[in-house]
């Protein structure tokens, strides 16, 4: 059975894992899951992400960030679906509470922070807000 909607699932098990203080997380990898890896690090949200070929099937494994024992992602939000895209200009991109969050939105230069996909005046899809 295929999945519908395979970065809505990575985003649930990140949620999962640290609601039940698990070190870290293995799934199914692919090409938008390491980009969308790639930012939570580059923001703060997790520690590492690693590729691990196996028979074929490559396996994202990522590494969960704690501070005083508590998940540094506090909420995490799947915004744009397969039912329902939403695509912001770059005058319309979301602040993620008043610019302490991050939005990650999918623009033609790839993957990137919306703090970042304004700098650069471009705007895309908005794939999940976290905070």
């Amino acid at each position: 059975m295929s999945m519908s909607d395979p970065i809505a699932d990575f985003l649930t098990r990140l949620r999962n894992a640290q609601m039940a203080k698990l070190p870290s997380i293995k799934c199914p990898s692919s090409k938008t899951k390491q980009a969308l890896s790639k930012v939570l690090q580059e923001e703060g949200y997790i520690d590492n992400y690693s590729v691990d070929p196996n028979d074929g099937k490559p396996l994202l494994t990522v590494e969960l960030k704690y501070f005083r024992g508590k998940g540094v992602i506090e909420e995490i939000h799947r915004v744009s679906r397969p039912g329902l895209r939403e695509y912001q200009g770059v005058s319309e991109l979301p602040k993620v509470r008043a610019g302490l969050g991050v939005a990650i939105v999918s623009t033609n230069k790839g993957l990137m922070s919306d703090k970042k996909a304004r700098d650069a005046g471009i705007g895309g899809e908005v794939l999940c807000t976290v905070f």
